[in-house]
């Protein structure tokens, strides 16, 4: 799941100065993530009404990230798309960027800021699990990944400035290291730890991808 987090309402008003503004929301991560849901796009409506700035519409993609979808769901509401001034979209950057695709001639602004590709530990708790780098190295580590869920992406061990299994950075924070080790030990796979690692190729995630 993509994990989102709302905008500070003054960053949203700042980037929309005036209306009227279309309103756009997602089915999907954005509802679970209560960021760009219905309960959260009627919640802004309000507040930009109360800012005097006028609503022309809104909607509820199903979800943001689906361009055909986008376009037939979009149809419905043109009248009021093409008399909004600026188009606010609370979900992920994938969604926003599929909205802006669609109207490549509209001021089309993010009302979230896109986190990580989390995991839901439980309502409104989630956990970075993924950085979508392209190279996914979690069987050299029994199913873990010390690139997204250690704030210095070790690749061959742990810092040393852990404590107690927290990360040094954050108590809040596992150190991920102290999973990977215990969880070698229990399988008695200790001697993979010896194995150097070679550095990521961080290309993988900087290039143009397509999936066809």
């Amino acid at each position: 799941m993509i994990i989102t987090k709302q905008k500070d309402i003054k960053d949203i008003l700042y980037s929309i100065k005036n209306g009227p503004v279309f309103l756009i929301g997602c089915s999907e991560c954005a509802t679970v993530c209560h960021t760009g849901g219905e309960e959260e796009i009627l919640s802004m409506k309000e507040k930009l009404e109360n800012e005097n700035i006028e609503v022309s519409g809104w909607v509820i993609l199903d979800p943001a990230c689906h361009f055909l979808n986008d376009k037939r769901l979009l149809k419905n509401h043109m009248d009021e798309i093409n008399r909004a001034k600026k188009i606010l979209v609370l979900a992920c950057g994938n969604g926003v960027q599929t909205v802006s695709e669609i109207f490549d001639t509209a001021e089309v602004i993010s009302g979230t800021e896109t986190l990580f590709l989390g995991e839901i530990k439980r309502l409104g708790n989630f956990e970075k699990r993924c950085s979508l780098c392209g190279e996914c190295i979690q069987d050299l580590f029994n199913g873990l990944c010390p690139i997204s869920r250690c704030p210095k992406e070790m690749l061959n061990g742990p810092c040393g400035g852990s404590i107690d299994g927290k990360c040094e950075i954050s108590s809040d924070l596992e150190c991920i290291w102290d999973i990977i080790f215990l969880r070698f030990k229990k399988k008695g796979q200790l001697y993979r730890l010896k194995e150097i690692k070679e550095p990521k190729d961080w290309s993988k995630s900087t290039v143009m991808r397509r999936t066809l």
